[in-house]
């Protein structure tokens, strides 16, 4: 049983968050999911509702996957040590340590990614490439998503379901990854450089 810890901030993108969360259920006896936050306030989401976290930042909880949503939220994170010093410490526990959209530009501000590829909303490219504040990371403007190492970063928001299936084949096997977008009746991508957003204008 592999623990996921999902993180939450006010602003987070709802799809980036539970689409890939919906996929690691479809295999419950494989993968705890745990919401985790810098306090226990809870955090709205960028379409309105509220998640309540199950875990909080100072508790010293270590996660085996780390999922990291985008959303306009992440403006104001990227401003906060708190956040980042624990997406530093946690990242370089885990296991597996994942993105969709602009959670990559918090990834790369805490450092996680130096040395890295990855990828981000092809929308906001060019922003997640300048607030990076780093020189080190290959960002490909053409990926679905893009693995390196432990590390799986996707493009916006539908593109981390096909990013966690993609994780859930590695841990698990094709079979699973398949079974699981059947039982979710989704049709993935799995081609990684299929990439039909890449030509979208960016944008902030």
């Amino acid at each position: 049983m592999r623990k996921i810890g999902a993180v939450i901030f006010d602003g987070f993108e709802m799809l980036d968050y539970y689409g890939p969360l919906e996929m690691f259920a479809m295999h419950r006896d494989a993968f705890e999911i745990v919401a985790v936050g810098q306090n226990g306030d809870g955090a709205q989401a960028s379409g309105g509702p509220r998640t309540m976290p199950d875990a909080t930042f100072s508790d010293g909880t270590s996660y085996d996957i780390l999922l990291v949503p985008g959303g306009m939220g992440t403006r104001a994170e990227l401003d906060n040590p708190v956040m980042l010093d624990w997406l530093r410490a946690a990242c370089a526990e885990a296991e597996i340590v994942t993105s969709v959209c602009t959670g990559s530009a918090l990834l790369a501000r805490a450092g996680a990614l130096d040395g890295r590829a990855a990828t981000t909303n092809k929308r906001a490219f060019d922003w997640v490439c300048d607030v990076a504040q780093t020189d080190t990371v290959t960002w490909k403007q053409t990926a679905r998503w893009v693995e390196d190492g432990k590390f799986f970063t996707s493009s916006g928001v539908s593109a981390g379901m096909d990013m966690s299936l993609a994780v859930i084949e590695r841990l698990l096997g094709k079979d699973a990854a398949r079974d699981a977008a059947l039982w979710a009746e989704y049709e993935p991508n799995t081609d990684p450089n299929n990439d039909p957003f890449a030509l979208e204008e960016s944008d902030t």
